[in-house]
């Protein structure tokens, strides 16, 4: 493994943790189609869809110890929201991720593109008015939230990621969650889905040892960084991001699968 590949795999790495911290997301919407692009044009060692998927899985388990870290004072966080969405993406995570060995290279591309299709879509849903909850009075269904929290997981442990970029989604259109208690709780569950892509990943023999040290390194550094940048930030600009990032990924994704 050479220098620039070292370096390029840390870029990745940090630029995909940044937005991972300041968006609430675990950054594998990004890191998935950088990992698999961008190597080969500096012309260097291409991965494959199962090895990406492996390191995604287990740099996101990482990227979201520091966002979460970030995020840990001023009432962010939401304990029954997190429980709840949590415990049934750890589970729906180790099955995909477990499962996610039986699929070829084109499956694992195409439930990407589906998931990055349908949460594209719900980013551009209207949200009125959620940002004008006070952290206190948040309600929203339990069982909704778990059942769809165990949809996403699956879907997210067969491409190494943890689902956030489907959680942020649903907690802002579904379960009407303020949008910055969306991006901090939903770097928790991310947290927590993350356990279960990443032991299915290395139970099974998907990861690649090396560029994921690299890619863990450059996310403990970065996560923290964006979380900061992230509380500082109007809340539409962080929609108008995420909304951006994940249409963007999703048409890629199709534009190769098609």
């Amino acid at each position: 493994m050479d220098f620039a590949f070292i370096i390029t795999i840390f870029l990745i790495g940090f630029v995909g943790s940044y937005i991972s911290g300041m968006l609430g997301i675990g950054g594998s919407i990004i890191k998935y189609p950088m990992l698999l692009y961008i190597p080969p044009l500096f012309g260097l060692a291409a991965f494959t869809a199962h090895e990406v998927s492996g390191i995604s899985a287990i740099q996101v388990f990482f990227a979201t110890i520091g966002g979460v870290w970030a995020y840990r004072k001023g009432g962010y966080l939401n304990k029954t929201l997190i429980a709840y969405m949590g415990t049934s993406i750890l589970i729906g995570s180790f099955v995909g991720g477990y499962g996610s060995k039986m699929l070829s290279e084109g499956g694992i591309n195409l439930t990407y593109g589906i998931l990055a299709l349908i949460a594209a879509i719900m980013m551009f849903v209207p949200k009125k008015g959620i940002d004008d909850i006070p952290f206190d009075q948040v309600k929203f269904n339990k069982w909704v939230a778990a059942i769809l929290a165990l949809i996403v997981g699956v879907g997210a442990g067969i491409v190494g990621a943890a689902g956030a970029f489907l959680l942020v989604p649903i907690m802002l259109v579904v379960l009407k969650i303020p949008t910055r208690m969306t991006i901090a709780s939903s770097l928790a569950i991310t947290f927590i889905s993350s356990i279960g892509a990443t032991v299915g990943k290395i139970t099974t023999g998907q990861i690649e040892y090396l560029p994921a040290a690299i890619m863990i390194v450059a996310s403990l550094i970065a996560s923290p960084l964006g979380a900061m940048a992230g509380k500082k930030v109007n809340t539409k600009v962080l929609q108008v991001i995420l909304a951006t990032l994940i249409a963007a990924t999703a048409i890629k994704i199709w534009m190769d699968i098609l």
